[in-house]
């Protein structure tokens, strides 16, 4: 399937990623696109904007679907939206692709493509990274794990949201290598959080110094896109701090299994502790350097 041929696409799972990326799929993908949401009231706006059609349960969605795509919340809402009494399985066709988008298990991944497989399905765990704007824009980053055959049949698709999109490995690997994008960022947002702050202190212009020191070897996306909000302790945006931390505890599950030392992931989950001890759950994982009180110059 091409990404010129138009497929019959069910879409699961509206919140602030599944929204925009669905709605890609409907206007430049050109794909026939049914919608499920919990709440229906999303669903219903979603169609207004965009067109497609809704569907009542995952079930409804998914029969006839050539693929049937889901961003939800957790590995519990994964399963019900899969292999729940109203799931997806339920009525999918055999030759059918699953493409998951959630931030779940590698175990959960691993548990529903052998499901799909006893039903002639594929399953391909694909969690991205991004975030909201990433899904808004289209520009996504796709970590995929699964079948090869499956994979090659359903990136056109995914590039209907996002700028790349690679296949790492069997099932269970798109959610490894989402493990190990978020355990990079906890690491470096805190020193990012440490680097300013000492700036602060050292009465230096911050505004200068990242101008400077983000020509070498320290630039990051991070430090390009957040250091003025750090700088301004504004955090009421972007990626939340519950969300960092149930992606964390996935990875802490999973180095328990693979003998992983996480000591610094770690110690950053508990500064984001801190931070949700503030009243920070919702805000940016940026909101690190809220822990520090900013000292300007005399």
């Amino acid at each position: 399937m091409g990404s010129s041929t138009m497929a019959k696409v069910a879409w699961l799972g509206l919140g602030v990623m599944g929204y925009p990326m669905a709605g890609h799929l409907k206007v430049r993908g050109g794909h026939d696109v049914v919608v499920y949401n919990r709440t229906a009231a999303k669903a219903e706006t979603w169609q207004k904007e965009f067109g497609g059609s809704l569907a009542a349960t995952p079930t409804e969605a998914a029969r006839g679907a050539d693929m049937v795509f889901a961003c939800v919340g957790n590995d519990d809402d994964l399963r019900s939206v899969t292999a729940g009494a109203k799931g997806a399985f339920q009525s999918m066709q055999p030759g059918a692709i699953f493409v998951d988008h959630t931030t779940a298990s590698a175990k959960v991944a691993r548990e529903l493509s052998a499901a799909a497989d006893e039903k002639g399905c594929k399953f391909l765990d694909c969690p991205v990274s991004g975030g909201q704007a990433g899904a808004v824009n289209g520009v996504l980053t796709v970590m995929a794990g699964g079948d090869s055959h499956a994979f090659e049949t359903a990136a056109p698709l995914m590039k209907s949201y996002a700028r790349s999109v690679r296949l790492l490995g069997p099932s269970g690997s798109g959610q490894l290598a989402k493990m190990c994008n978020q355990i990079a960022i906890a690491g470096l947002l805190q020193c990012l959080a440490e680097s300013i702050h000492f700036a602060e202190c050292a009465g230096l212009d911050v505004a200068a110094l990242i101008e400077t020191i983000s020509k070498g070897a320290a630039q990051s996306w991070q430090m390009d896109n957040r250091w003025k909000t750090m700088h301004a302790r504004e955090f009421d945006f972007g990626f939340a701090v519950d969300w960092m931390r149930k992606d964390l505890a996935i990875c802490f599950d999973e180095a328990q299994s693979n003998g992983a030392d996480l000591t610094v992931a770690k110690l950053v989950d508990r500064f984001y502790g801190d931070v949700q001890a503030l009243g920070g759950n919702r805000w940016d994982t940026s909101s690190l350097i809220a822990r520090f009180k900013p000292k300007t110059s005399e």
